[in-house]
């Protein structure tokens, strides 16, 4: 009687190693890089006029990214003082409260108040040999929208401009896997 075996055939590689997904999209322009979530697509929205470059989720537009590039008579980040200080010059990124009446006490925010943001790391660092700024801030407004932001900024300044990155995430995504997006965009940031 014959028997015959069969054993498991092994597919060839013939491509080459495995393409390993990261999830990413490099992004060079401008004078600046950036990886960008790849499932983020541009964005022709502009907040401000300084901004070259937006993306947003296609999903959820709450988490955005954004660089601008605007003249500046500072030679260096460290010129604008502390990452602190640097904070209060663009407070206009966290959406400022607008409304200016008598409103009671509602959510957790104080009288009068219906929006707050809170600075939870500030950091200065060389990237290049040239100091940047790294700030990340929590922003909740009273319409409770995604419980928060997360927002994330970079800057420096390089031949009299400031280039800023801000890149953001709603609270309730940030912690079912956005967060490593938004972090990887604001730790790829670089100005050449």
């Amino acid at each position: 009687m014959l028997s015959i075996v069969v054993k498991p055939m092994l597919a060839a590689n013939v491509f080459g190693a495995p393409k390993k997904t990261t999830g990413f999209t490099s992004f060079t322009d401008n004078g600046f890089s950036m990886d960008v979530r790849s499932k983020w697509n541009p964005s022709k929205e502009k907040e401000f006029p300084e901004i070259v470059i937006r993306y947003k989720d296609n999903f959820d537009a709450t988490n955005n990214l954004f660089v601008s590039i605007s003249p500046t008579t500072k030679s260096t980040i460290s010129d604008y003082r502390a990452p602190e200080k640097f904070f209060d010059q663009v407070s206009y990124l966290f959406e400022k409260q607008a409304y200016d009446g008598k409103i009671p006490s509602e959510g957790g925010f104080m009288d009068n108040a219906v929006a707050t943001a809170a600075m939870l790391e500030a950091n200065s660092e060389d990237v290049n040999g040239r100091p940047n700024y790294k700030l990340s801030v929590f922003t909740r407004t009273a319409d409770g929208d995604e419980g928060g932001k997360h927002q994330l900024i970079a800057a420096t300044v390089k031949d009299d401009n400031l280039y800023l990155f801000k890149a953001q995430a709603g609270h309730k995504r940030w912690f079912k896997g956005m967060k490593k997006f938004v972090e990887g965009a604001w730790n790829s940031f670089n100005v050449a």
